[in-house]
């Protein structure tokens, strides 16, 4: 039998974090984006009513709740805003590939400081290498006892108010994706070197810019892992957490520009009676809301799978690609609705469509989600 209602324990997570999302980010998510501002302070008080960092195991400091949790709370912070969903997911998303890969020291001194309250960032995309991660030309080198750490990397949220970062770099280009390892870098390190912030199209309030390792030496502990090799597939098995989570945000933000829609409709008047009752806009309104059912119950099962130790690639690509799509034509959907004041930026229409964008691109794009699909199914037909 399969049940799709949410224990009362889970309804109790969704009510706190809608709350949240309502009172400390929907009356501020304008500004944030206006002024290119990082929400630290609501990022702080996430953290500080225990919705941030849910999944990390209760020995490293974390509540050890499973990825449904998460997903939970991760679509009421981007019914909030996009942006901020993004900037305070920048933090896990540089932990996963310590949860899945880490040695016992590392996950409790980092994942440690990430429940402290530090915020991380994940380093592996670059000017010239995104989708395309055996491109990357990050190295590292041992030397003695350490690691010299040579190259750059673009897009990075969360950059500019990291503590440590998750870097992702050859230690044997000859091997090919088996050459790739991990690292641990902590930001004060010298050598490393911040970019400027990056004025993107939407979700402004994350913090993105690049970040420049020049002869970075970091101590041999920090090999995550603590074996050369490993980077490529510990990165691999990262994802089928961190994508659920993504496809939660696109999700909350599909559904925060659904009511808004919806609440328009019901006010705009026009041949005598309100919008929502033209079969052209109340068509538009049901597509939506299917859309958006299909894209949450998708990322459920993708994290459902997950608490139950299965193997989710597939499932989480279905999500994410899903999620991600669904969150683009429903924002653009929603601002067809109000016509002129959903193009307007005194709207948050606008901001919500503008911050979808991003979704069908980092994590691995939509196209990359397909080929996954494809592979993944290839033996089954």
């Amino acid at each position: 039998m399969v049940d799709f209602s949410l224990s009362e324990e889970q309804q109790m997570i969704r009510e706190l974090a809608r709350d949240f999302a309502n009172e400390e980010v929907m009356p501020h998510a304008a500004e944030w984006d206006k002024k290119g501002e990082y929400p630290l302070d609501a990022i702080r008080k996430a953290h500080d009513l225990g919705l941030l960092y849910t999944t990390i195991p209760e020995e490293y400091g974390g509540a050890g709740m499973g990825a449904v949790e998460e997903v939970i709370i991760n679509e009421e912070f981007g019914r909030g805003d996009p942006g901020f969903a993004t900037a305070n997911g920048s933090t896990m998303l540089a932990s996963y590939p310590l949860m899945t890969g880490g040695t016992e020291e590392q996950k409790q001194e980092y994942l440690g400081r990430a429940c402290e309250g530090k915020i991380a960032a994940y380093c592996v995309t670059e000017p010239d290498a995104g989708s395309d991660v055996q491109s990357l030309k990050t190295e590292a080198t041992k030397d003695g006892d350490e690691y010299v750490i040579n190259g750059s990397k673009m897009w990075i949220t969360g950059a500019g108010y990291a503590d440590w970062f998750f870097v992702l770099g050859y230690t044997d280009r000859s091997a090919g994706y088996r050459g790739l390892s991990g690292f641990i870098v902590d930001a004060d390190t010298p050598g490393v070197e911040l970019g400027k912030k990056e004025e993107n199209m939407g979700q402004r309030c994350s913090d993105t810019r690049g970040v420049t390792f020049n002869d970075v030496r970091i101590p041999e502990e920090n090999l995550v892992g603590g074996v050369e090799g490993g980077g490529w597939m510990n990165a691999m098995k990262a994802f089928d957490h961190s994508r659920p989570s993504v496809s939660s945000h696109a999700v909350g933000n599909a559904q925060g520009a659904m009511e808004e829609a919806w609440a328009y409709a019901k006010e705009r008047v026009t041949f005598g009676k309100p919008i929502s009752q033209h079969q052209s806009i109340s068509f538009m309104l049901a597509d939506m809301a299917t859309k958006i059912e299909a894209a949450r119950l998708l990322t459920h099962s993708a994290a459902s799978g997950l608490d139950k130790g299965e193997r989710i690639t597939l499932r989480a690509a279905h999500a994410k690609r899903f999620a991600a799509d669904t969150c683009m034509e429903v924002t653009t959907d929603a601002v067809q609705v109000l016509g002129g004041y959903g193009y307007s930026e005194e709207y948050p229409l606008a901001r919500r469509m503008r911050g979808a964008k991003i979704y069908q691109i980092f994590e691995g794009t939509s196209q990359i989600q397909r080929m996954i699909i494809s592979r993944e199914l290839e033996d089954s037909f």
